[in-house]
């Protein structure tokens, strides 16, 4: 069986750097990418064999743990009768009938297949409601690859240190405007000089691509406010959060109602979809009944909806799932502040819920200029440190960490004795 050395070196004669996106290639901790040969519950495992504890969950939507029963038991069924038609099936009615009924805040949601699809969709839709061009976004927030949305962005692109993206066009991002997360000001510095302009304000409501950054008091709701003055819309990318902070994501969890919200692989159970949806007298401005275009084969794929519809049936019925991840974040994240007071670290800790980050950094994180300071050199140590322990994390220091129900007390307990045996070293 080949090594994932081996694997590497084929790769990259075939895969340009060997990977199929940036974040996986470990360059930034000096290692070469585990290529990985299966998952389950809370473990991976490389193709040499070797286990570990995974605070990646396949970047977030493995709230249940990886290779779910009632997920595979439903996928293998749906297998049998077909992998994708290319027509409409009662599987997508399904899912979103079951969206639309136990998330209050959306009226309907359209499938597509990634959380890039999503919100490149919900923007152009935004821009066709409004008849507006402009759009606000926050240094550091991540929305996917599409052209407009690669400006100050975060995840991969903040990683590699590239701020934008070779290959876009300055005039596909002339109408992208970039406030400061958490800066109210900022904002309303950019509504005052594009008056009647501003289609709307997209935000990750809890920032998780430049590390974990949450949002400051009052921060969300003067965005909901100054899109209510200004007659704009309110996009809550929650690509992350959804389903994960509370069933109803970043919206239920703060209070706050968006007028859009896009969701990414969360909804699939972790196969390759997305999704958009919001209030009827928005929604309904998408072709084929409103003007704004959107269209694709395989949104809706079924193998997808029974994989997502299994998911959030199972987090919907049984809501003692977020009381474990709440207590597993809490004993994770919790005892890592814990081990950075008792040692003095120079670090912060950010987190909410099942979702944190630890930032190589003395100095508070609340926005992309304070996430930059962190000492990339020295997460690259921490992150090569826990690797060898078998502790699978995020190789890079502006990602999260997430944990799943699947995550015991145990297991999170061998983490913490990790990481202060490093904190120590």
């Amino acid at each position: 069986m080949a090594t994932s050395e081996e694997l590497m070196q084929r790769a990259v004669k075939v895969i340009p750097g060997g990977v199929n996106s940036p974040v996986r290639a470990f360059r930034n901790v000096g290692l070469t990418p585990r290529f990985i040969e299966r998952a389950d519950g809370p473990y991976v495992w490389d193709v040499e064999g070797n286990r570990y504890l995974d605070y990646v969950g396949s970047w977030g939507p493995m709230i249940l743990g990886h290779n779910d029963p009632a997920v595979r038991e439903a996928v293998q069924k749906a297998c049998e009768r077909g992998l994708s038609f290319g027509a409409a099936t009662e599987l997508e009615v399904q899912v979103a009938e079951y969206i639309c009924q136990t998330v209050p805040h959306i009226d309907m949601v359209r499938m597509v297949n990634s959380g890039t699809e999503a919100v490149m969709s919900a923007i152009r839709l935004a821009r066709g409601f409004t008849g507006r061009d402009k759009v606000v976004k926050f240094a550091g927030n991540y929305h996917g690859h599409s052209d407009c949305m690669l400006v100050a962005a975060g995840s991969g692109v903040m990683t590699a240190g590239v701020p934008d993206s070779a290959g876009v066009p300055a005039g596909c991002a002339q109408d992208t405007l970039t406030a400061v997360y958490n800066d109210l000001d900022s904002v309303h510095a950019l509504f005052e000089n594009n008056p009647g302009q501003i289609a709307a304000i997209i935000v990750e409501p809890v920032a998780a691509n430049m590390g974990v950054v949450l949002p400051a008091e009052g921060f969300l709701e003067g965005l909901r406010a100054l899109c209510d003055e200004a007659g704009a819309l309110l996009i809550f990318d929650e690509v992350i959060c959804g389903f994960r902070l509370a069933y109803g994501g970043a919206a239920e969890r703060f209070g706050i109602t968006p007028d859009l919200v896009t969701y990414g692989k969360i909804i699939g159970g972790g196969m390759p979809v997305g999704a958009f949806g919001g209030k009827r007298e928005i929604m309904e401005q998408m072709a084929p009944v409103g003007p704004v275009y959107q269209a694709g084969t395989l949104s809706g794929n079924p193998i997808a909806m029974t994989a997502g519809l299994a998911q959030l049936v199972e987090l919907h019925d049984h809501p003692e799932h977020y009381e474990r991840l709440e207590a597993a974040g809490g004993r994770l994240f919790g005892g890592i502040q814990q081990l950075l007071d008792e040692v003095g670290a120079p670090c912060v800790l950010n987190h909410i819920g099942s979702l944190g980050s630890v930032f190589f950094t003395p100095d508070a994180v609340a926005d992309y200029a304070s996430a930059k300071a962190s000492d990339t050199a020295r997460f690259s140590e921490y992150f090569r440190f826990m690797l060898e322990r078998g502790f699978y994390l995020a190789p890079s220091q502006f990602e999260a960490m997430f944990v799943s129900v699947a995550h015991t007390d145990e297991q999170i307990d061998q983490t913490l004795a990790a990481i202060r045996e490093f904190l120590h070293a």
